[in-house]
């Protein structure tokens, strides 16, 4: 069975007009966009590359990775996103092979194939987040890196993330994340490892509401990245 829950497709389709304004729903993304770039591009050289971009929605992460020098693949389970996305693309005359598919799926189709794979801001949610993680590692060849990017599952978190950021900054569209499918450090490196992924380094992502300003550190109480290396060993 396709690893979706309908009630979070619903809730992205229903916003997938806004996802190119950059004062809209998905501000915060426009906002942390280039220092996601920056994060990926450091570890994972783009230029030349085939990228996979997992869980796309409008394309904001995608055009990005095209920009310098990838050839990107990029997936979303939700058809009215792959419009907004799609749309943009063609008003700025990129080639990006958008596709409504499951990872799960493309990666039988196209196992190993990809030299990066990204899955920012997804995997909180999906019923079965570990699914996507073994997805991820067998599209990625062997020494190619998946980036990860969540929220880590603890008081601090549901204060700043889900409190603060939904309901008293306004950063997020109320109900945009539970508590519950939030993921600590330790979950998403036991998932990693036991499918062949090398955690190479955790960095957390910080926020200044007052100016806007976002970057990054070690501390990874809330938000953060995970780069993770597959293994040179033959693939699973």
């Amino acid at each position: 069975m396709a690893n979706v829950d309908s009630s979070e497709l619903a809730k992205f389709a229903s916003r997938a007009a806004e996802w190119w304004d950059p004062r809209g729903a998905f501000r915060t993304l426009h906002d942390i966009n280039e220092l996601r770039l920056d994060y990926i591009a450091a570890r994972s050289p783009l230029a030349g590359q085939r990228a996979l971009d997992v869980g796309c929605g409008g394309g904001l992460l995608a055009e990005g990775l095209t920009a310098r020098g990838a050839r990107v693949v990029a997936i979303d389970m939700a058809p009215e996103n792959l419009t907004a996305a799609r749309q943009h693309a063609a008003e700025h005359a990129l080639t990006i092979d958008y596709r409504c598919v499951d990872v799960e799926d493309l990666a039988r189709e196209m196992p190993h194939e990809f030299d990066c794979v990204t899955c920012l801001e997804m995997l909180e949610h999906v019923p079965e987040p570990q699914r996507i993680v073994a997805a991820c590692a067998k599209a990625v060849r062997p020494g190619g890196s998946v980036f990860f990017s969540t929220i880590n599952r603890n008081l601090k978190s549901f204060a700043f993330a889900i409190v603060g950021a939904e309901y008293l900054l306004g950063l997020l569209p109320r109900g945009t994340h539970e508590y519950t499918k939030l993921i600590r450090p330790a979950e998403l490196a036991t998932w990693c490892r036991g499918v062949g992924l090398e955690l190479t380094e955790l960095t957390g992502l910080h926020h200044n509401p007052a100016t806007r300003a976002y970057w990054l550190d070690g501390n990874v109480d809330v938000n953060y990245f995970a780069w993770t290396v597959r293994s040179e060993r033959t693939p699973r």
